[in-house]
């Protein structure tokens, strides 16, 4: 696929890129035998969960001796770490680490017409030239990644970057380096998503997604101007392009039916709903950007770090080849793990996004294709149940069946349930109640929007209720639910809103829910200046464990509506606690206790003080729970699956 800065080419939001990467991702299984290592101190590493790499912007180009190569930029739980480049050729593969701390992660690359490879994440712009395989320039920017790039008439680079609309430019002839610092403020999260530069010499780029705004800028004067009124802006990313007149085109929001504008010299001019695109050819995009014209006309098929092939139509034989890749990696980014039905721990993973199960006394891998990012996951009955960004889908999975991957409207296993965006997009958490007999899950909104709101899914009737955040706590999302006698639960909340959405909302609530009417008995706001209450589980004598700001510990009593103990470890742990996008701090043992999961401790809550009790010092940083599985409490470091025994 051609992937050039033009419209309709690469669709920029989560359900695209979630179906690019099940593309880019056979079918695989595999049973691994690892040697789970003794970290001492009563903590083991059963090894790495999915030792997968993703490709953040991947081109075909020439190299040395004008042989066919490949450029993709490598990310795994660390963040960006390298480069990787495949002669296909002559089937050599070089690893070069990025010039400046691994991080963050690549959202847009560009190869320039001077066939050199540009990219600008974790506060850093780099170059990296194929004819000399290195990196030939770096510098530090504004923080904190590019998401739009291109290159003017002149073979100047320009990059606009999240989240505050920082801009930088780049003379490769020069060397001069350019941060023109933050040009647009909101009091959100910015995402510039296009940008072009006018014959005239401004630079137009277009971000999103709480109100979508096309920015211009004169880099000769510093004049920064905003191209679209207050009433035109749309929820969503605006849309521009560079056209072959010289001119920049766009839109409030890329859409077959939307007003389109002409940008030349800072001034706007409406040209109405009909207009006939005529992009310049510019090698560049988002994350998923995948170039895959040879100069010679040959073809780049796929790039497959999984499986670690490339396979190219060759264009002087006229055939499809396949060549071996090589590179390290450290495995992707973990999202939790829980124990199952049977005796083994499951998750998933995050680009690419894998499912993982692991068998502690076979002390055997298994790790497949997952629909989506495995946030959220929970037990009840002999069913296991996944919340998936994007979109929000909840999946049944019956761990006592063979693993077919899911397709909606199949028989598949996990099979298909329900998909909530824009209400819950990320979810959180999920709940079983009435006897197992439904589900709850709750979690963030749409990319753009804020307050999430629940599903009720009742697994019996195979129906599902909805709520809004307007009938929950407005403005608000539910991160953490736990249940209450007499068919009620205690949900806690986050004032973040969706992923670039507006926070509108000032303190963190806890509220009360009954679950069969599904209306709020009543909500508070407890504790001063919380801005979420990250994990509840239930304690003794019907009181609620509690940790606000994955930092500080609570306990609630219900009946009261009161907090009756509170204590700040203020870094004796850690930073924080676990984390992750659905938390899983607190840990119950077989007797019913309560261990909370920090960052560098596991430490036990006293039932009758409340006081925490060292349990011991972690050799590894914990960063996501958690679960208890046969005399072990189990969680994630990094990449690796972890466990410390009782």
């Amino acid at each position: 696929m051609d992937h050039l800065q033009r419209p309709g080419l690469w669709p920029l939001h989560a359900e695209s890129l979630k179906k690019y990467y099940l593309l880019m991702l056979c079918f695989f299984t595999a049973i691994l035998h690892t040697n789970a290592q003794n970290l001492g101190n009563g903590f083991y590493d059963h090894g790495v969960t999915s030792p997968i790499s993703n490709h953040r912007g991947t081109v075909a180009t020439t190299g040395r001796n004008g042989e066919k190569v490949v450029l993709m930029l490598l990310m795994d739980h660390r963040g960006g770490y390298c480069l990787l480049e495949v002669n296909v050729e002559t089937g050599k593969s070089q690893q070069f680490p990025v010039p400046f701390p691994p991080g963050d992660a690549p959202y847009a690359s560009l190869l320039s017409s001077k066939n050199r490879f540009y990219t600008l994440f974790n506060n850093h712009f780099a170059e990296f030239d194929p004819m000399k395989d290195a990196f030939t320039f770096e510098h530090t920017a504004l923080p904190s990644n590019t998401m739009a790039m291109t290159e003017d008439e002149q073979g100047v680079i320009w990059a606009a970057t999240y989240p505050k609309s920082g801009l930088i430019s780049f003379n490769p002839q020069t060397k001069e380096f350019k941060d023109y610092g933050y040009l647009y403020k909101q009091n959100w999260n910015q995402y510039p998503r296009f940008i072009a530069r006018d014959k005239s010499g401004w630079i137009y780029y277009a971000i999103g997604n709480a109100a979508s705004q096309i920015i211009a800028f004169d880099p000769a004067t510093g004049k920064v101007k905003e191209m679209l009124k207050e009433a035109e802006r749309k929820r969503g990313i605006a849309y521009l392009y560079l056209n072959l007149d010289g001119k920049v085109y766009g839109q409030a929001l890329e859409k077959k039916d939307a007003d389109w504008y002409e940008f030349s010299n800072g001034e706007r001019q409406n040209i109405g709903k009909h207009h006939t695109v005529n992009a310049k050819p510019i090698i560049t995009g988002n994350q998923g950007l995948f170039y895959n014209k040879f100069p010679d006309g040959s073809l780049l098929k796929s790039a497959n770090l999984l499986e670690k092939t490339i396979t190219y139509y060759d264009a002087a034989s006229k055939t499809d080849k396949t060549v071996q890749i090589e590179y390290t990696s450290d495995g992707a980014w973990t999202m939790g793990v829980a124990a199952t039905q049977y005796g083994k721990l499951a998750g998933g993973t995050s680009f690419p996004m894998r499912f993982f199960s692991y068998d502690p006394k076979k002390d055997t891998w298994v790790n497949l294709r997952a629909f989506g990012q495995f946030n959220a996951l929970s037990r009840a009955g002999n069913k296991f149940y996944f919340g998936v960004y994007p979109s929000g889908e909840l999946l049944e999975w019956d761990p006592a069946k063979p693993w077919v991957d899911t397709k909606p409207g199949e028989k598949t296993n996990p099979f298909f349930l329900a998909k909530l965006t824009p209400i819950i997009h990320r979810p959180f958490r999920l709940l079983p109640v009435l006897n197992n007999k439904t589900i709850i899950m709750s979690g963030s909104p749409e990319y753009g929007y804020t307050g999430g709101g629940l599903l009720f899914w009742d697994i019996e009737k195979k129906q599902q209720t909805v709520l809004k955040d307007s009938a929950v706590i407005p403005d608000q999302s539910t991160i953490s639910m736990v249940t209450l006698p007499g068919n009620k639960f205690l949900g806690g909340t986050t004032t973040a809103p969706g992923t670039g959405g507006e926070k509108k909302a000032n303190l963190a609530e806890l509220y009360c829910m009954d679950i069969t009417s599904k209306h709020i008995d009543w909500h508070i706001a407890p504790i001063p200046g919380v801005q979420e209450y990250s994990d509840l589980c239930k304690g003794p004598d019907n009181l609620i464990y509690g940790i606000t700001d994955k930092q500080r510990f609570f306990v609630f009593d219900p009946a009261k509506k009161a907090v009756v103990y509170e204590f700040d470890p203020k870094g004796i742990y850690g930073n924080r606690t676990a984390g992750e996008q659905s938390p899983r701090i607190f840990v119950t043992g077989p007797g019913k206790e309560i261990y909370i999961l920090f960052e560098k401790a596991i430490v036990k809550v006293d039932p009758v003080t409340f006081k925490l009790n060292l349990v011991a010092n972690s050799p590894v940083i914990i960063n996501t729970g958690g679960d208890y599985l046969d005399g072990k409490i189990y969680f994630v470091s990094g990449s690796h699956l972890c466990s410390y025994k009782l």
